[in-house]
């Protein structure tokens, strides 16, 4: 699983530029048993009105993309 984090990690670090060009960020939180990528949301993209479809058309594609074991990325909130 070590080697799954560190390529979804290696996805994220593609997309970051984008997200922080806008006054986001992006942080992974977990992967679960069944390959579901947890993250979190950051500054400007934490409640943006358009933060799912960043989340399922940008960031969700990279991550499948580079790692296509993964099934879904979803977003928590703390």
């Amino acid at each position: 699983m070590e080697v799954i984090k560190e390529r979804v990690e290696k996805a994220l670090e593609k997309i970051r530029p984008y997200l922080v060009a806008d006054g986001g960020d992006i942080a992974l939180i977990d992967i679960t048993d069944d390959m579901v990528v947890r993250v979190e949301l950051k500054g400007a993209c934490n409640g943006c009105p358009f933060s799912m479809q960043t989340l399922k058309a940008g960031v969700e594609i990279a991550v499948k993309k580079e790692v296509p074991e993964i099934k879904e990325v979803v977003e928590v909130n703390d």
